[in-house]
C-alpha cells in the first residue's frame, strides 16, 4: 500500500493531510496514529512486529500465571531482592549502568535518577519485600443470595500490562508488581537506561522468574528504544492497561493513543504541587513544610505558593525563608517566579520584596504562564500568586495547575473544607507535598500515579500499585434447579 502527501485521514471529526514528511518515509506494513489535536505519527513496520511478538509471548505468560501459587510469586520477589543485594551478581550490572551515566553525562542528559546507587538498589529491594509480604488480591469481594442460587464476585487479574517509563533502573522493581495480581507486563524504559533494564533482566528478573517457577515473560523488557515503539506498544491491543510515567507532552500524547484504542491509561503529563497559604499559627513549622517540599525535584515537588492576601504580611517572610534553604544543601539561591502584576499587589500591600527576598532570586515576568512546571536539577524553583480568598485560589488551582497535588495550609477548617470539596485534586494535604508516593504514603510500592488533568480515574485512586491492577469476575452457584428468569 502506498501513501500520498495529499492523503488525509479523518481526525476527531477533521480530515488532516498526511503531508510529504511522513509520505516519502511509508512503507507497507507501516502505520499512521494521530493524536486528537491532528498530530500525526509513522510507526514502522518493523516496531509494529517487535511489540506484537513480545506481547504475544507475554499473553501466553499471563495464561499459565493464573494457575501460579501465592507462594511461588512470593518466592520471585525475595529471589530477585536476593539477587539485588548480592555484590558479586550486581558487579556486571553496575559497569553497565556506570557507562550508562556517563554516555547520558555527554549527550547532556539529566543522570539524577539515572545512577544505580546503594540507595537507589535499598529501596529496590524494600519495594519487593512488600510485594513479597503483601496479600493477594484474588480475594472474595461479595456474595448475593437468591432464593436456590447465588452470586459471587471476586477480583481478577486484568491483563498485560504495558509501561512506558522515564530512564530509571528502578523502575523494575516497581513494574514487577503486576505479577502479584497475577498480571504480567511489558515495558519499554527510556534510552538512557535501556542497557542497565537490559542487564537487570539478564542477571536478576529472569534467573529469578525461573527458579520461582513462574513463565520466564512475565516481565518482559521490549527491544527497542525507539518514540515509535513507545506508541506500537500502546496501540497493541492486546494490552489491557497503559502506565506512562513521566511528565511532559510525551506522557499526554501516549495517554492520547492509548485512550484511542480502547485500552485504559494510567498517567500524568504534567507534575508540579500547589501549595494554598493562609494564615498560619506556627510560623517555624511553615518554613519547614515549604523547605521539605523543595528537597529535590520530582512529580511531587512544589511548583506554585498561592498565598491569600488577608495573610501575605504575615507569613511572607516566612516562604521565602523556607524557599531559600531549600537551596543550601547545593549552594545556589532559589529561584521565584512572579508576574509584575503580583509585585504590583505586594507593593500595594506594603510589601518590600528587598526586604523578604533574602537568598532567593525573584525574576518578575510580564506574563506568567500559572501551567508552567519548573523543571530543574540543583536549584529549586517556585511560582508565586496572590489571591483574594480561597475561593479564588482554588479557581486558580482547578483552571491552571495538573489537577495533581493541592496543599492547604490554614488554622481555618472551614478553608480546609472549602478547597477539599471544590478543588479538582486526587491529592489533597495540609502538610508537604512530597508525601504523594505509593511506598511512602501507602506502604505500597507505586507503579504509577495519576493527575486528574484528563479526567479522574475511574474505580481507582490515583497511586496505581499492584494490588490494584484487577477486574471483576462474577460465578454463579445455583442449587435449585427449577429457579428460572
Amino acid at each position: 500500500m502506498s501513501v500520498r502527501a495529499t492523503d488525509r485521514i479523518l481526525v476527531n471529526g477533521k480530515l488532516i493531510t498526511i503531508g510529504a514528511a511522513i509520505a516519502d518515509q511509508f512503507s507497507d506494513g507501516d502505520r499512521i496514529v494521530a493524536s486528537t489535536d491532528g498530530q500525526l505519527m509513522l510507526i514502522p513496520k518493523t516496531e509494529i512486529d517487535i511489540v506484537g511478538q513480545v506481547v504475544e509471548l507475554s499473553r501466553r505468560a499471563f495464561s499459565l500465571l493464573q494457575s501460579a501459587s501465592d507462594d511461588q510469586i512470593s518466592t520471585f520477589f525475595r529471589l530477585f531482592a536476593d539477587r539485588l543485594a548480592d555484590d558479586v551478581l550486581m558487579a556486571e550490572v553496575l559497569v553497565v549502568n556506570e557507562n550508562d551515566v556517563e554516555q547520558a553525562k555527554q549527550r547532556g542528559r539529566s543522570t539524577t535518577r539515572l545512577g544505580l546507587t546503594p540507595s537507589m538498589r535499598k529501596d529496590m529491594i524494600d519495594a519487593l519485600g512488600l510485594w513479597q509480604d503483601m496479600v493477594a488480591v484474588q480475594d472474595h469481594v461479595a456474595h448475593i443470595e437468591h432464593s436456590g442460587w447465588s452470586v459471587e464476585a471476586r477480583q481478577c487479574a486484568l491483563g498485560l500490562v504495558g509501561f512506558v517509563f522515564e530512564g530509571r533502573p528502578n523502575v523494575l522493581a516497581d513494574a514487577t508488581g503486576v505479577i502479584r495480581s497475577r498480571n504480567t507486563c511489558v515495558f519499554r524504559i527510556g534510552s538512557d537506561a535501556y542497557n542497565t533494564a537490559e542487564a537487570l533482566m539478564r542477571v536478576a528478573v529472569h534467573p529469578s522468574l525461573i527458579e520461582a517457577g513462574l513463565p520466564e515473560h512475565c516481565v518482559m523488557l521490549l527491544p527497542s528504544i525507539t518514540h515509535a515503539s513507545a506508541w506500537a506498544l500502546f496501540s497493541n491491543d492486546g494490552i489491557a492497561l497503559a502506565v506512562a510515567r513521566g511528565s511532559g507532552a510525551s506522557v499526554a500524547l501516549l495517554g492520547n493513543i492509548a485512550q484511542q484504542h480502547g485500552i485504559p491509561v494510567s498517567l500524568h503529563g504534567t507534575g508540579g504541587a500547589w501549595a494554598v497559604v493562609s494564615q498560619y499559627d506556627d510560623l517555624a513549622g511553615l518554613e519547614d513544610i515549604i523547605l521539605h517540599s523543595l528537597d529535590r525535584k520530582v512529580c511531587n515537588t512544589l511548583n506554585t505558593i498561592v498565598i491569600l492576601e488577608k495573610a501575605a504580611c504575615e507569613i511572607i517572610s516566612t516562604l521565602f525563608k523556607g524557599i531559600g534553604k531549600s537551596g543550601l544543601r547545593n549552594g545556589v539561591r532559589p529561584i521565584v517566579h512572579i508576574s509584575s502584576n503580583v509585585e504590583q499587589q505586594l507593593v500595594h500591600l506594603g510589601i518590600d520584596l528587598a526586604d523578604v527576598s533574602s537568598g532567593v532570586v525573584v525574576e518578575i515576568t510580564d506574563e506568567l504562564d500559572l501551567s508552567k512546571e519548573w523543571e530543574w536539577e540543583t536549584t529549586p524553583e517556585v511560582t508565586l500568586v496572590i489571591a483574594k480568598n480561597i475561593a479564588s485560589a482554588v479557581e486558580l488551582f482547578n483552571m491552571h495547575s495538573p489537577q495533581f497535588v493541592l496543599s492547604v495550609l490554614s488554622v481555618h477548617q472551614d478553608e480546609h473544607e472549602h478547597a477539599w470539596s471544590t478543588s479538582n485534586a486526587p491529592f489533597f494535604g495540609n502538610g508537604m507535598t512530597r508525601w504523594v508516593d505509593g511506598q511512602y504514603a501507602l506502604n505500597k510500592p507505586e507503579l504509577g500515579l495519576s493527575n486528574w488533568q484528563l479526567g479522574r480515574s475511574l474505580g481507582r485512586g490515583g497511586i496505581l500499585s499492584g494490588d490494584s491492577v484487577y477486574t471483576i469476575r462474577y460465578r454463579m452457584t445455583q442449587i435449585d434447579t427449577t429457579v428460572k428468569r
